[in-house]
């Protein structure tokens, strides 16, 4: 489990991709954290260290993670958000975030806002029914209250410290972002799912 605040912006410095999957060296000061078996957040997906040192850690992404995340698109010196596993009894200053990348979204538009920063995403409809305005959504990682929301986009608002320990500030048209919608509104949908075919059976009725 994360909470969606960022703790480091490592570098990939080593990426070998094959037909099994991909391995990653990520440095970062984080790495005397990990040990070889630990989760990390990266960029939001949640992957597990199999080695670790001072200089930072070793982890691999398998097929479907390549394909369902935009962490198939990283190369070689590509900035990434890390956070490590929260601790019992910490405090959560984000929202409940589990890594698990339910899709990803494409920025639209990049425009600055005062001292913020306003990005809108194109995302799959198919999530729209998962995320409200004024709700939270992490985005490679990074929690984020959603400012405004279409059919099929959602606006987020970047502070200054975001744009400062994230790689968010880096964001243009064009480059894709992994969304982990609120656990809490999946689990809602999922509940309701039933009730809302019993009422279009009844009404079809």
């Amino acid at each position: 489990m994360f909470t969606g605040l960022i703790e480091d912006v490592g570098m990939v410095t080593e990426l070998e991709a094959g037909a099994d999957g991909a391995r990653l060296r990520i440095a970062t000061r984080l790495g005397g954290e990990l040990e070889p078996g630990d989760s990390v957040a990266v960029n939001g997906a949640c992957l597990t260290a199999v080695e670790a040192d001072r200089a930072g850690f070793v982890t691999e992404a398998m097929n479907q993670t390549l394909r369902l995340t935009s962490l198939g698109a990283l190369q070689h010196g590509d900035r990434v958000n890390l956070e490590l596993a929260v601790l019992a009894g910490a405090r959560l200053g984000g929202h409940f975030v589990q890594g698990h990348v339910d899709g990803t979204g494409e920025v639209t538009e990049a425009d600055e806002d005062g001292f913020a920063r306003r990005l809108r995403l194109h995302i799959d409809p198919g999530l729209a029914g998962f995320v409200v305005e004024r709700g939270s959504v992490a985005l490679d990682g990074v929690s984020l209250t959603i400012s405004a929301l279409g059919d099929d986009w959602l606006e987020v608002s970047l502070i200054p410290q975001t744009l400062q320990r994230t790689n968010l500030g880096d964001a243009e048209p064009g480059r894709r972002l992994n969304v982990e919608c609120d656990l809490v509104g999946k689990y809602v949908q999922r509940l309701m799912a039933p009730l809302r075919e019993q009422e279009r059976v009844g009404g079809d009725g």
